[in-house]
């Protein structure tokens, strides 16, 4: 049965989990927005019935030059998905988990193929 969070219970499980990063590597995150919204909108070019329950859009830490106008990048978890795939709050707190650490990898350059065969897939 799909879970049930207020805005402000879900946004606080986003933050606690940023803090789950380690110092070393959080130091190193710098002018990267997070946000949470609802669901996610799949462009024109997707599939309609395209499900995600984060997404990083940035260019990764691996891949940057010195572009002086590169705008900041974003994180955005998705509430409802996450919420409907969960059975428990306990779960919906690990489920936030995973999907900030997993869409905070991509930022490090870290590729889908690597997080799932290290369990952040």
């Amino acid at each position: 049965m799909p879970q049930q969070m207020s805005d402000d219970e879900f946004d606080d499980a986003a933050a606690r989990a940023l803090e789950l990063i380690p110092e070393e590597l959080a130091a190193k995150i710098d002018n990267v927005a997070v946000f949470v919204e609802d669901r996610y909108h799949p462009e024109p070019w997707e599939d309609p019935g395209t499900v995600l329950l984060g997404l990083y859009e940035g260019i990764p830490l691996t891949e940057r030059g010195s572009e002086p106008w590169a705008m900041p990048d974003r994180i955005t978890i998705y509430k409802e998905p996450i919420l409907q795939i969960c059975d428990s709050p306990e779960e919906v707190v690990e489920q936030i988990t995973v999907t900030v650490i997993h869409e905070v990898a991509h930022f490090f350059g870290i590729d889908d193929a690597t997080l799932h065969r290290l369990g952040w897939g």
